[in-house]
């Protein structure tokens, strides 16, 4: 439900995406940008916009799941079990309001995009 709800809401907006590698960089950025609202939201004590925003975190999160091509190994698996795991922090900071872990998801998917434009512009 959340996957496709993602990747129709970036197809929507970004019809000029050249490349799935451009979309993956996307969807990190996105995360990013999702989080630091639902940071500010629980900082403004605004139940709302913080479910509509870890919400939207998480739906891009799913996509990243759904699109895993689990035939590549290890390294599938291995994402598999992070992007679970970052889904599960994000529900524990909306119901603990806690704005520690939605940086630890954030600094995670700093990572994950730092590591993702390192290995595709030398792909290139």
């Amino acid at each position: 439900m959340y996957g496709n709800t993602a990747h129709n809401i970036y197809a929507q907006n970004n019809i000029g995406v050249e490349s799935p590698t451009k979309l993956i960089e996307m969807l990190y950025e996105g995360v990013l940008r999702f989080n630091a609202q639902a940071k500010k939201a629980i900082k403004d004590n605004n139940t709302e916009k913080k479910v509509y925003w870890t919400n939207r975190s998480v739906a891009i999160i799913t996509e990243l799941v759904n699109t895993l091509d689990m035939t590549q190994g290890q390294v599938s698996e291995y994402l598999q079990g992070l992007y679970s795991y970052e889904i599960q922090l994000l529900g524990s900071a909306s119901l603990d309001n806690s704005s520690d872990k939605i940086d630890e998801v954030s600094n995670v998917f700093k990572g994950l995009l730092e590591a993702w434009r390192e290995s595709t512009n030398v792909a290139q």
